[in-house]
């Protein structure tokens, strides 16, 4: 395995599961009895095509030039075998192109073994071996796939696109346990352990151009619990993470080797009605750095963000959407002035912060066939990438749009 990764320069898990979603395509295209939703096979195979148009004015959230850009592209397939009653295998790969909002190209977003331990009228405990998704969020299980967001772009005061690999899932070891009963409801309890690799395009996505070196994700501990209320359309959460990186600086970097610590709370609640869906989700995180510009630097932010969201379901094809969402990077400098004045002017005061109003729609034209259009109004652009050293001289407005349109397929 080792060899094979010097010669196709891909990590080992993702040419495993390489190796098993094309054995599970031609056991799909080799086998006419095959079906993924009959359920005597213990195979099941799924997928989706989603490519749009996106336009973005006065900044860098996708493209340099501000032209209209195709680059809101994803392709991905999931497959699963049911090994046995209680174990089942798991990957999905996917092909991204988002511009700059994360780097362009495939990646596996999980490779698991999923464990059914304990099972009774009241109690579920699965345990997640591998590489694992993230449960915690109120939509961080549903991010990876087109049909099942409620957006084409996720709120970036939560669900930030440059932490979109990273925030995806780990490799690692996450446990899940439900209870549900005629007097409490139902009640899910996430704990997970792992981390991520983040590739060198993602390090200098996320800290610069000028970083020649590589960013490590070195520990990540998270865990969550949500509860159901007996009968209720509400669902209620919280969530927790503590994470650890370090950058490890390359040659001729303009950066020091550093390290960083991310911890992040997070509160939601979800309505599901016959014809409205509202949500909101806050968080609050604790981002500490040292050194990395110079020795014995040190900055401890901590940021606040959240978003209210509202989707109104006109009828079984026509959904439409509206949201509000505001972060901050620095809760006691909202306007951003502290972070203007402290570099001196070269980062406006704008960074600080990014406030949005959003509003679109989808129409199903196929059970497996959607539209999805929507508009984005923003002020501020702290959640444009790079997120450590900013844009300034690209990203010299305050007040910025985008509109986005994308045509999706699942099967």
């Amino acid at each position: 395995m080792l060899l094979i990764n010097r010669i196709c320069f891909i990590p080992a898990s993702t040419f495993l599961a390489g190796v098993i979603l094309a054995a599970v395509l031609i056991r799909f295209f080799l086998t006419p009895a095959f079906a993924g939703d009959n359920f005597n096979t213990p195979w099941r195979v799924h997928g989706f095509i989603a490519q749009g148009l996106i336009d973005v004015d006065h900044s860098n959230y996708v493209n340099d030039d501000g032209d209209i850009s195709a680059k809101l592209t994803e392709i991905g397939i999931n497959a699963s075998y049911q090994l046995s009653r209680d174990l089942r295998l798991a990957g999905q790969l996917v092909y991204l192109n988002g511009g700059n909002r994360y780097h362009e190209g495939a990646r596996l977003d999980y490779l698991l073994l999923d464990w059914s331990a304990y099972s009774t009228e009241n109690w579920l405990v699965n345990f997640y071996f591998g590489n694992f998704k993230n449960n915690h969020w109120l939509y961080s299980n549903t991010r990876d796939v087109p049909q099942a967001r409620p957006s084409i772009i996720l709120p970036q005061s939560i669900y930030f696109d440059g932490f979109r690999d990273i925030a995806e899932g780990g490799e690692g070891l996450d446990i899940k346990v439900s209870y549900s009963d005629d007097v409490l409801g139902d009640i899910d309890f996430g704990l997970s352990a792992g981390t991520s690799d983040i590739s060198k395009d993602q390090t200098q996505i996320i800290l610069s151009g000028f970083a020649t070196g590589r960013l490590k994700h070195d520990y990540d501990l998270q865990a969550s619990l949500y509860w159901r209320p007996l009968y209720s359309p509400w669902r209620f959460g919280l969530a927790l993470l503590d994470s650890d990186f370090s950058y490890d600086s390359g040659e001729y970097d303009a950066f020091l080797d550093a390290d960083i610590i991310l911890q992040r709370y997070f509160l939601n609640a979800l309505y599901q009605g016959e014809f409205w869906e509202l949500s909101a989700e806050l968080l609050q995180d604790r981002f500490v750095f040292d050194d990395f510009y110079f020795p014995g630097f040190h900055q401890d932010n901590l940021g606040q963000g959240l978003f209210l969201q509202g989707r109104y379901k006109v009828n079984n094809k026509l959904t439409l959407l509206g949201r509000l969402e505001k972060f901050y990077i620095n809760k006691d400098d909202k306007n951003g002035r502290k972070l203007e004045q402290g570099s001196q002017g070269a980062i406006p005061a704008y960074f600080g912060y990014q406030n949005s109003l959003t509003l679109g729609g989808s129409y199903d034209l196929l059970a497996n066939v959607r539209i999805e259009v929507e508009h984005h109004w923003f002020e501020g652009t702290a959640r444009l990438t790079p997120v450590v050293l900013p844009d300034a001289r690209a990203n010299s407005r305050e007040y910025w749009s985008l509109w986005a349109m994308q045509l999706m397929y699942w099967f």
